[in-house]
């Protein structure tokens, strides 16, 4: 929980205090990160893998860009 926390003062540094970003406890290690309900990243697709520092930024970016 503490990444996952301090994912959200990323989120929060680079996007604004308006960003709408809401933590959902999950089950087995399961960590999704959805953007307008679509999947942008998956823990467990990434191998259990914790995302890096700015990875998250990356892909909700990548995913605004597409509309």
């Amino acid at each position: 929980m503490p990444q996952a926390t301090g994912l959200v003062a990323e989120l929060k540094a680079k996007y604004g205090d308006d960003t709408a970003c809401a933590l959902e406890a999950g089950r087995g290690g399961v960590f999704d990160v959805k953007v307008d309900g679509e999947l942008v990243y998956s823990k467990h697709a990434q191998g259990n893998a914790f995302p890096r520092l700015g990875e998250i930024p990356e892909a909700i970016d990548r995913k605004l860009l597409q509309g």
